[in-house]
């Protein structure tokens, strides 16, 4: 029971491959909102690059919001702090600091104004140095307080009250000696500022009054005669009651301070996108071995021990459309997989326990996760429907690729029937809008659809774009085989591709650019340098990659 509550408490990410195509993020949206309809409601969509032309218009159209961008999966501190934090107000007294500090059972506690914002940290080792450095009896000691807040810590009864809120510094006097005495050492501390402790001396009561100290304090529960009443609201001498006695009373004058004059301010503030390896030094060197989190507006939104970074994150993932750790958003490792949603060939991923894994023989990971809503028996809203009969047309190519299966036709015509859009007439509008990618820098076209494969030892990348004027790539020949040729020389590849479909034809342009012991075996009919004819070929993973496989084991041997 309690593992399925961490579960529904914890953020989960369901997400696609690296620069995904209209596929994987509608894959991602429409099985996070699944989730969601199933009562998981930490369940996010997430998006692992730049969505291409084609997606943005789908989902404008229809009017889903787009899956949020996660740039990688690096841990950060986000990823380790749990629900909002304890704060304590810098205003707030000593003493009930150190009560919030003992019920939430912690070593620490951000200290924030009266915005939320982070001001200082309190712990306790900050603390101790307060208090060595308050009770010392080398030197006098002058406490910054509010008048509100001495009488809240010590459980007083007003008998007058001024200025109850301003804070100023105040040193504590025990009237412990004969009157003219105490008048002297009153006049020496300052009556003006002075907190008076005593009994029931109407003698020292009546010279604190008259020499207007800042308050007196009656301890063990004394009062105060009616006629030095009216000369203490005359005099506007605030008079406390107190209900400890004398020692007890001064010991808890010192807890009435604002817990703001105690707090660190040493201890720095890390932001929730921080990745770990960039504060886990920091992190070990602070006396409570903590660190306040805040958004970039400085608002607090936790704590993280260091006792934390080596639990589970506060995250998991769920991956669509991919199953190779290759294609995966960088640092996926670092988090729990539940589930693979997918119709691509198995890699080489493997996990540690069992997991929920779905691989079809389908042309769209959209038609697996449509007939996952109808199996089990969760009605499409109307636009999550519309967007998935929009990817099973994208990844099938309106149905025409090699890659189309009967599962394919069947469910697109169901999600036709539901939404009321044509199917011819609606890949025709998607068409339309992925045409702008012709016009896109080649770097940019190159990663809206790249994925990166591994075969025999050695790894290779190939993108793919869908468009109804490949000519017009052709004449940007070199801008693209220099891009190819950036991607290849980062990540050391064999080589790099792109796979450009003629969607009205059903035919495409291969541009590659790689090591001449790959290149010099490709037999593909070539139309110019670099760029190869390939008839028939609409597939990336059903037609591209066995050939490309093939190539691949003649170049390495």
């Amino acid at each position: 029971m309690d593992n399925a509550i961490e579960k529904i408490e914890k953020k989960v990410y369901v997400i696609g491959h690296r620069n995904p195509d209209t596929d994987s993020v509608v894959s991602a949206a429409a099985y996070a909102r699944l989730k969601q309809l199933q009562g998981q409601s930490k369940v996010v969509a997430a998006r692992a690059g730049k969505i291409s032309p084609q997606t943005e218009y789908i989902f404008e159209r229809f009017g889903v919001s787009v899956p949020e961008y996660l740039p990688d999966l690096i841990p950060k501190a986000e990823y380790y702090i749990s629900g909002e934090p304890a704060t304590v107000d810098e205003e707030a007294s000593v003493w009930e600091a150190l009560e919030l500090l003992q019920k939430e059972d912690s070593k620490a506690l951000p200290i924030v104004d009266r915005t939320g914002a982070y001001r200082s940290m309190l712990h306790y080792q900050g603390f101790a140095r307060y208090i060595i450095a308050t009770i010392n009896p080398r030197k006098k000691s002058s406490f910054p307080l509010s008048l509100d807040h001495l009488a809240a810590t010590i459980h007083a009864q007003p008998v007058t009250l001024f200025n109850g809120g301003e804070i100023r510094k105040s040193p504590i006097v025990v009237a412990a000696s004969y009157t003219a005495h105490f008048r002297g050492h009153l006049a020496a501390e300052g009556a003006e500022n002075a907190l008076v402790i005593v009994g029931d001396r109407w003698d020292i009561q009546r010279c604190c009054i008259e020499m207007k100290v800042r308050a007196l304090i009656l301890s063990a529960g004394n009062t105060l005669s009616r006629d030095l009443a009216e000369l203490a609201e005359k005099n506007k001498v605030t008079v406390l009651i107190s209900p400890f006695d004398t020692s007890s009373t001064a010991m808890l004058i010192i807890y009435s301070a604002p817990v703001g004059t105690l707090g660190d301010t040493d201890i720095p503030q890390i932001r929730l996108h921080d990745p770990v390896r960039t504060f886990r030094d920091a992190l070990s060197k602070t006396p409570s071995r903590c660190l306040p989190v805040t958004d970039d507006e400085g608002m607090v939104k936790g704590v993280i021990f260091e006792g934390d970074l080596i639990k589970e994150s506060n995250i998991e993932v769920i991956m669509v459309d991919h199953n190779e750790p290759s294609q995966a958003i960088e640092g996926i490792e670092n988090y729990k997989l539940l589930e693979v949603i997918d119709h691509h060939r198995l890699g080489n991923l493997s996990t540690r326990y069992p997991i929920t894994f779905i691989n079809r023989v389908v042309g769209a990971t959209c038609t697996i996760i449509t007939n996952l809503y109808r199996e089990q028996k969760i009605p499409l809203e109307k636009g999550i429907a519309s967007i998935l009969l929009c990817g099973i047309i994208a990844d099938t190519l309106i149905l025409q690729s090699a890659t189309t299966t009967e599962t394919d036709i069947e469910t697109a015509e169901y999600l036709s029937s539901i939404t009321g859009l044509d199917i011819k007439t609606l890949g025709h509008d998607m068409q339309t809008a992925a045409n702008q990618v012709n016009s896109l820098p080649a770097e940019e076209l190159i990663k809206l659809d790249l994925k990166e494969y591994a075969e025999r030892g050695v790894t290779f990348s190939v993108s793919q774009i869908e468009t109804d004027n490949p000519g017009s790539l052709a004449e940007r020949q070199d801008e693209i085989a220099a891009a190819l040729e950036q991607v290849r020389a980062e990540k050391d590849h064999l080589f790099s591709a792109l796979l450009s479909t003629d969607v009205t034809v059903l035919d495409s342009l291969l541009f590659v650019t790689g090591k001449k012991s790959f290149t010099s075996h490709i037999n593909f009919p070539i139309t110019r340098q670099g760029i190869y004819v390939l008839k028939e070929v609409v597939s990336r993973k059903k037609q591209l990659i066995p050939l490309l496989a093939e190539l691949v084991e003649k170049a390495v041997g």
